[in-house]
């Protein structure tokens, strides 16, 4: 390493003369002292940024795929068969009745609406109005107490512990309104003559048991 020194020592100082190599030597050094001296104002405060290259933006072209439309698929409908309705029972459940009206003193004369109605062809509002009327006789004759929502199994059983009698009839009056009004059964001039046959057995049942009386 010392011959590779004094080689190069020897080619500076034969371009270079020896005097203008100590002054630069010497200029070099008050340099450096200065800038060590003055550190850091000759610093500048903000460097410039080097911004980061920018590369061209690549647009690639938009593929538009054309639209499949596909023609809509239409089910058929099912229709499921509709169930009908079980007939009820005379005897259970109990069959709710409309609400009896105020007792009326005196015997009872032939019902005038039912009739009417029977006449219009409209039969199962006429037996329900005969049964209405077969109603009001027996609170009339105070056999059953009018009290709303009683049923026919009610009036049957409170009616065949007072008159055994009169129990059948009341029985079959009630197995008919009920087969019209709560198991929708088509009602006909049939079951209108069929209850009005009842409500005069039931008038005779009474009057026969109040004159053995």
């Amino acid at each position: 390493m010392s011959r590779w020194w004094t080689e190069a020592v020897a080619a500076l100082g034969d371009a270079v003369p020896l005097p203008l190599a100590a002054l630069l030597l010497l200029a070099g050094a008050l340099l450096v002292a200065l800038a060590w001296y003055f550190f850091p104002a000759w610093v500048p405060r903000r460097l410039p940024r080097v911004g980061r290259p920018r590369l061209p933006r690549l647009r690639l072209p938009r593929l538009r795929l054309p639209r499949l439309r596909l023609p809509r698929l239409r089910w058929p409908k099912l229709r499921l068969p509709r169930r009908r309705r079980r007939a009820a029972r005379p005897d259970t459940p109990a069959v709710p009745l409309p609400a009896p009206r105020s007792p009326e003193p005196g015997p009872v004369a032939p019902a005038g609406l039912a009739d009417r109605l029977a006449a219009e062809g409209r039969y199962a509002e006429a037996v329900r109005e005969r049964l209405r009327e077969m109603v009001r006789l027996l609170v009339a004759r105070q056999l059953v107490e009018p009290r709303p929502g009683l049923t026919v199994t009610e009036l049957t059983a409170a009616v065949g512990r007072v008159r055994p009698g009169a129990h059948p009839t009341l029985h079959a009056a009630g197995a008919i309104f009920s087969d019209l009004w709560y198991a929708q059964r088509p009602a006909t001039a049939a079951h209108d003559h069929r209850m009005r046959d009842l409500a005069a057995d039931l008038r005779r049942e009474l009057a026969a048991e109040g004159d053995h009386r």
